[in-house]
């Protein structure tokens, strides 16, 4: 989008922040980069240039500015909804792979060299992998200086720099001040004294509806793992460096986050992972634009705008728990998934109590006595058989996944079908066009609205939908009377 100077133009000089994260404003005159809804008096058109990332703009000499803060911007809805070599390079990125494994790291990961990635991700966004994750690193840098009182050296190691020297150098290019007067700026209240605890905001671009988004997670919720209290969900997550137990809050303008983390380096990644869960890159106004098109779907489009799909923060789990969910309620799912977590899963201690133990890790599970499991044979089979192979490797479903091949290779286990395959497409790989006619509940709905209510019908309907298809599911499904698409009271 950045290329397209006059659509970026008007973008800002009507302050819009439905472009916020699709590009960056950098003006020549301050040589200072904005989001295009920065709220100062927008410079002249000829002063004005844009570039595609974060890490695009400080590579050209740029810094971040401080009104506005680009650097915590919304992602680009891009990488959620393309499933090419850049976006899933970016979301490996965002997942902290260059900074554990550095770039042969993310190169082996997506099957490419390290060149023709470096040469995609400057082609497409101006800055290559290093630059796109050290942008990240500046942005967990300040994240911590502005939130915790924890000693910079302690930050720069938590952020993922590799010296002390390298995170003061990137701090004072990146925002234009040293370490010690980002925190001086920071608002008084801010700073807290609990260790390894964090409170942020997670920005989303407007409009979102937490009902289905919300009432999914708590309605799916294995005891042990998630729960919801006090208007929040509440989970364990397992993260590279330690668990972490995370309180997600709707809030009208940003979802309120509570992490609380064994190892701080797990921040970024975790900070990645509840976005992903949470779908809050997405561009809602795109998505309804094109599903309002259908006058059978505009009423229910109009009546609640800015429904996200639930996904996940871990797709092994996700895979898993939809084998367990196959032919079963939503409480018979609950109930299998809880006696695995008992049986299997890693202990965890949760200060506000609650929540016990992470869900297991499917090698923990491929050891698993298949008489154990209550449930017909062909599903303990179709349960054994994907444990198995993503213990094993030979199957890998993670943010980098191309979503062709892991569908092929889902579709060839045993037990596998079109329901089974394409749910695991929407809520764990993320593809933001799967779509689910044989489900009931989609069938159903389909029949009262006056859509074809027979599969193949139904997704010759649906192409018109498309790339969007997963968030018609969505709206479906919130025709039903169904816990999961109601916010807990």
């Amino acid at each position: 989008m950045h290329t397209d100077r006059d659509h970026c133009v008007r973008a800002v000089q009507s302050k819009d922040a439905r472009f916020d994260g699709w590009f960056f404003t950098a003006v020549l005159t301050t040589r200072i980069y904005c989001r295009p809804s920065c709220p100062v008096v927008p410079p002249k058109p000829e002063n004005m240039t844009f570039h595609p990332s974060a890490a695009a703009c400080q590579q050209a000499g740029f810094r971040a500015c401080k009104r506005c803060r680009p650097d915590t911007s919304p992602g680009s809805p891009e990488w959620n909804q393309r499933a090419d070599l850049v976006a899933r390079a970016m979301r490996l990125i965002a997942d902290g792979t260059v900074d554990r494994e550095g770039v042969p790291g993310l190169a082996a990961r997506l099957g490419y060299s390290t060149r023709q990635i470096e040469r995609q991700l400057l082609a497409e966004l101006g800055a290559g992998p290093l630059a796109l994750a050290r942008a990240q690193r500046a942005q967990t840098a300040r994240l911590l200086i502005e939130t915790t009182r924890l000693p910079m050296a302690d930050i720069a190691f938590a952020a993922g720099f590799a010296s002390i020297r390298t995170f003061n150098d990137t701090v004072r290019e990146v925002f234009a001040l040293t370490p010690t007067d980002l925190r001086a700026r920071a608002p008084r209240n801010s700073p807290q004294n609990t260790p390894g605890v964090l409170t942020l905001r997670l920005p989303f671009r407007a409009p979102l509806n937490p009902d289905n988004l919300f009432g999914h997670l708590a309605a799916t919720a294995v005891p042990g793992v998630e729960e919801w209290r006090d208007g929040a969900y509440r989970r364990t997550l397992r993260l590279p460096y330690g668990h972490g137990i995370v309180a997600l809050r709707p809030e009208p303008d940003h979802i309120a986050c509570r992490l609380t983390l064994g190892d701080l380096r797990d921040l970024p990644v975790a900070i990645s992972r509840c976005r992903r869960m949470l779908d809050l890159d997405a561009d809602p106004v795109a998505v309804d634009d094109q599903l309002r098109a259908d006058p059978l779907l505009a009423p229910l489009v109009d009546k609640a705008p800015g429904r996200r799909v639930p996904r996940t923060v871990d797709e092994a789990e996700f895979a898993v728990r939809a084998v367990l969910g196959q032919q079963v309620s939503t409480a018979a799912a609950r109930t299998h998934a809880a006696r695995l977590v008992t049986a299997y899963g890693d202990p965890v201690e949760d200060p506000e109590g609650g929540l016990t133990r992470l869900f297991p890790t499917p090698e923990a599970l491929a050891a698993v006595d298949p008489e154990s499991l209550a449930m017909p044979r062909t599903r303990r089979t179709t349960f054994t058989t994907l444990v198995g192979q993503l213990a094993s490797g030979e199957l890998h479903l993670g943010v980098e996944s191309d979503w062709a091949e892991a569908r092929a290779r889902l579709l060839a286990l045993p037990g596998f079908g079109p329901w089974t395959v394409d749910v695991i497409a929407m809520r764990a790989l993320g593809d933001p066009d799967a779509f689910l006619p044989t489900d009931l509940g989609i069938r159903r709905a389909a029949q009262e609205l006056g859509l074809p209510s027979t599969p193949a019908a139904l997704t010759a309907r649906a192409a018109a939908w498309r790339p969007w298809r997963a968030y018609a599911v969505q709206y479906l499904w919130a025709t039903d009377s169904h816990p999961i698409n109601f916010l807990p009271v």
